[in-house]
């Protein structure tokens, strides 16, 4: 059986020390990291770049673990993360979220992470523009709505405008 918390434990280390090779190694090749706000990266150096994104967004990195069961197979986790704002208008601004992630898992390495947090949370704690915070809220809602499982359930709307007044239904 897969030590679980030992790899949360590399994966918040690598993540906290913006180590790419390491946080991809935890990683089947052909692994998945779905990030709530950069997206879906395959594979480890598009993995490592996008960890390189995170530490150009934000500094001092803390992500804690807790409630975290697997079945060997599949593993959950909520969490808890934070960091210190590098965005323009926002520097050194404190964030922190709350959220919970899936790991499939593949042997004893991840073959897809996933994760869903509130992102309204985050980035209101940036003192963002209510405009600024609008546009990302709708990229989220378009990038979430245009996957299939989504798809299936907003095709039983197709005849109505319901949902579909901001585009957020693709």
């Amino acid at each position: 059986m897969i030590d679980f918390p030992g790899l949360l434990r590399r994966f918040t280390d690598a993540v906290a020390a913006n180590d790419g090779r390491g946080l991809a190694a935890l990683f089947t090749e052909d692994g998945v990291y779905d990030d709530g706000f950069f997206g879906a990266h395959t594979g480890p150096a598009d993995i490592a770049r996008m960890l390189a994104r995170f530490h150009e967004t934000g500094t001092d990195y803390r992500w804690d673990f807790f409630d975290a069961p697997t079945d060997g197979r599949i593993g959950y986790a909520r969490w808890r993360f934070s960091y210190s704002s590098k965005m323009p208008g926002a520097e050194g601004r404190p964030v922190v979220f709350e959220g919970m992630s899936q790991f499939t898992l593949r042997g004893e390495r991840i073959a897809a992470y996933a994760e869903v947090f509130d992102r309204g949370v985050a980035l209101v704690q940036q003192d963002f523009p209510a405009e600024r915070l609008q546009r990302a809220m709708v990229k989220f809602a378009e990038r979430q709505n245009a996957t299939p499982a989504c798809q299936d359930h907003l095709a039983r709307f197709a005849t109505t405008a319901i949902g579909n007044s901001r585009g957020v239904t693709s």
